[in-house]
């Protein structure tokens, strides 16, 4: 079984987590270096992280969470955003091909016009749509960078969207993907997995 095998394998989402443990910048710093290197559409990078440490806000979070205990627990509570405007960037995230020729000016022109247009064409739902789901292929690769690294993970969605904004001064773009919350599971009273579909119940060759 390689490592990636075992990685994935023992990855599970922590139900409740050990209290008091302290996650320090330097480790998030870590799993953030590796998290940058996460796919997105058109490399645009769609993905913002609020790490939320502080008692305070950690609080009101744990609030909007609809009280959920194991934010109560978690060493941190990561809220995940994508940018709806990412796009608007596309000209920055192409610079340096430019810069170092790898395109011309004329390719570089293109670029911009095709995936501005593309987003501007799918409109507001598609924004949005896209924001989500560049933020979860980017939140995945962090709770298995996570656990390589230590730290059990747990992602959630039941949270208001609204009263996180307000929370947390974010700007209209920007829509909540998830919560994860991190820290080191309490492992006291484990759980089995549960159950896993066998592959031919989820997976068709060439149709449905």
């Amino acid at each position: 079984m390689s490592d990636l095998t075992s990685l994935i394998k023992s990855r599970r989402s922590a139900n409740l987590f050990i209290e008091g443990i302290e996650i320090p910048d330097k480790d998030l710093n870590e799993i953030f270096n590796e998290v940058k290197y996460a796919p997105s559409a058109f490399n645009l990078q769609h993905t913002h992280y609020v790490v939320v440490k502080d008692p305070d806000i950690k609080h009101q979070i744990y609030e909007a969470a609809h009280k959920q205990y194991k934010i109560h627990t978690a060493s941190a509570v990561i809220v995940v955003f994508g940018n709806k405007f990412a796009y608007e960037d596309i000209g920055r995230m192409n610079e340096g091909f430019l810069n170092l020729g790898v395109i011309d000016k004329l390719e570089f022109d293109m670029t911009v016009e095709s995936v501005t247009d593309f987003y501007e064409a799918g409109g507001d739902a598609f924004m949005r749509e896209e924001a989500i789901r560049n933020a979860s292929l980017s939140s995945m690769l962090l709770m298995m960078v996570a656990k390589d690294k230590g730290w059990d993970t747990c992602p959630m969605i039941g949270f208001d969207p609204e009263v996180l904004r307000k929370t947390l001064n974010v700007p209209n773009s920007y829509v909540p993907a998830m919560l994860i919350a991190i820290g080191k599971e309490d492992t006291r009273k484990p759980r089995p997995r549960g159950y896993r579909k066998p592959v031919l119940e989820f997976v068709s060759y060439n149709q449905f």
